[in-house]
Formats: C-alpha cells, structure tokens, sequence
C-alpha cells in the first residue's frame, strides 16, 4: 500500500474528492491526508474525514494565509476541529514563508509558535511548510520542542545538510513531484535513510493546467514511489512498504486509529 501524507482537497466537491480517492485506490494508494491552510479549509477537510475512510486530516493555518498573529479565537477553533474526530491526525499545514509578498515575519513566527505549542498539547505530528527559510524553521522546531511529536518536512526541495538537519530534529523527509524532474534533488533523495522519507503529492486544483487529466492527484504518489525506487536501487512494492510504516509511525499515538478505520491493525503489525 502506498500512502500519501499531504494534499488539498477541500476545495474538490464531494463528488470530485470521491472520483480523486478512486483514482487513488485504483493506483494502489490507501491512505491520504487533506490539509488545512486556513481555519475554513481546516474545518471542510475535517468534514471531508466523514465521507472517506481512507481519508484524514491536517488543521492548521498557513504562513502565506495569515493576515495578522494567530487570535485566540482562532486558536481555539483549531483546537476544537482537532479534537473533534479521531481523523485528525497531523498539525499541518504550518511553517513560514519568507519569499517575497508573504505576510511579516513577526506573525509567521508567532503563528508558527502557537500552533507548534497546539500540536505538541494534543500529541499530532506536524507536517510544516519552509520556504527560504529553513534555518529559521528548523531554530523554531527546536525551541519550541517540536522533536516530542515530529513529523515531516513538507514538498521537499531541499540540499542533503537541510535534510539531515531536519532528521536529526526527529522529521521525515516528504517527497513529492519535484523528484521526478530536479537532478539535484534526486541526488539527495538517493542518499537519504529510507526510514526518514515519506511520500506526497500536495495535491489541489489545478485549472491553469488545460486537461484535467493532468492535474496532480494522490494517484501519482505512486510516480514518486517509482523514480525512488530507481535512486535507491528498491523495487517499488519496498518503497512503497517502508514510506507507509514509516508514515504510520510518525503518526504516532494516531497509528492505532489510522489502522482501526483502515482494517491495517493485524497486517500492519505482522
């Protein structure tokens, strides 16, 4: 079974996330986690969760959709989504964003804080976002103690001191797409740990791309799976083994949940 550990259907309608998950099945992946940028979005992929057994969630607001510090009342709203089902399973998606026209760094940081501190009160694994600003990322997961729960470094583009940074933080390397195009990520991911890397798509709407056929779907984390296989020298059924245990693990106190409504707990386990 393949898995994917980070994408965007909230904005699919229900029957669009259901053709989506089909497709995902039929391309042998049987887990997929929706993530939230904004507490809207947090709130409709939680409801997603419902429709979908295969299906899970992130909350969490985004650093390029904040428009100011994280509220109170914002924070309590991502609190109750978070406890509101067991499908919750990571903090995500959370970071910081310093290319040019993002919000002020003084509110990424203090959102960036005050959701890490969440994920940490309520044991969820943070799956984050950086974006040239990995130091500053990887110095605020440390200072906030995010190693207790860890997680994974979300769509990474990264060198090898950046990933190895984040492993010895206690994260997992996610690869998505750029795998198949970028030489030099490809270098790295040849000579990462199987045991730290999981999969993902970052799948969403894609209408600037004419045919629908080729937008990106959880179906095609079994590409991602492919072209790792080829740099490690694997056979895709074992990457596709080890990326899922390696996901079910870092979910952590969730893996008994995740399994429960995935029928895995014997399989998985033997």
């Amino acid at each position: 079974m393949l898995t994917d550990c980070h994408t965007h259907l909230d904005s699919f309608t229900e029957r669009e996330v259901g053709e989506v998950m089909g497709r995902a099945r039929d391309a042998g992946v049987g887990l997929v986690i929706t993530a939230g940028t904004t507490v809207k979005s947090s709130q409709r992929a939680v409801e997603l969760t419902g429709l979908f057994p295969d299906l899970f969630a992130g909350v969490g607001v985004h650093p390029m959709d904040l428009t100011g510090p994280i509220a109170d009342e914002v924070y309590a709203r991502l609190r109750s989504f978070a406890t509101s089902t067991d499908k919750v399973v990571v903090m995500s998606e959370i970071g910081l964003d310093f290319m040019e026209g993002m919000p002020v760094p003084s509110d990424q940081y203090q959102a960036f804080r005050a959701q890490i501190r969440l994920a940490r009160e309520l044991r969820l694994p943070i799956v984050f976002h950086s974006r040239e600003a990995h130091d500053a990322t990887l110095r605020v997961l440390h200072e906030e103690r995010a190693y207790e729960v860890g997680g994974a470094m979300h769509y990474f583009q990264a060198d090898r001191d950046t990933a190895s940074r984040a492993i010895d933080l206690g994260f997992h390397i996610s690869l998505a797409r750029p795998l198949l195009r970028l030489p030099e990520l490809q270098e790295v991911a040849a000579s990462l740990p199987l045991d730290s890397i999981v999969l993902e798509t970052d799948s969403a709407p894609q209408p600037f791309k004419a045919k629908r056929g080729n937008w990106t779907e959880p179906r095609h984390t079994r590409d991602v799976a492919s072209k790792l296989a080829e740099l490690q020298g694997l056979t895709v059924d074992e990457v596709a083994a080890a990326t899922t245990s390696n996901l079910l693990g870092m979910l952590g106190e969730r893996r008994g949940v995740v399994e429960r409504h995935l029928g895995l707990a014997t399989a998985t386990r033997d």
